[in-house]
């Protein structure tokens, strides 16, 4: 009977992890950051208007420096960004955002987003284009 009560226990702790494991490991593996700007905010290609959003990197083994952005309540994506890896010598502690300053009639310009515990972050490429040819 002790065996049968321990065995029980054994596979319901073990249904219980693995439960909860998916949850957990889903968002270090998709990087799952949920920002609210409160000023206007130029990305790759154009601009979010102050707001919640959600960063995310695609579901993709090949390639993890592909950045989606949804809406808040994650419906839709608004834009799906090839970056490039951006390093610094200590990982933050909370997700961290960089930005480039842009000319005053310009929003500010997303540079990098650093996830907590991450020294390697994702750097948002712009073209020289877009850049000049706002001015």
């Amino acid at each position: 009977m002790r065996k049968l009560f321990a065995v029980v226990v054994a596979v319901s702790t073990l249904l219980l992890c693995a439960t909860f494991a998916p949850g957990v490991l889903a968002d270090q593996w998709d990087k799952k950051t949920v920002v609210t700007f409160s000023d206007s905010v130029e990305i790759p290609g154009q601009v979010l208007q102050a707001g919640t959003y959600v960063f995310k990197l695609a579901n993709s083994l090949s390639n993890r420096h592909i950045v989606q952005i949804w809406n808040g309540d994650e419906s839709e994506i608004l834009a799906t960004i090839m970056t490039v890896p951006a390093t610094r010598f200590e990982a933050p502690d909370d997700s961290l955002f960089e930005f480039d300053e842009r000319p005053s009639d310009s929003p500010p310009a997303l540079k990098v987003w650093f996830y907590p515990g991450n020294s390697t972050g994702e750097e948002f490429v712009y073209s020289r284009y877009s850049y000049s040819h706002r001015r």
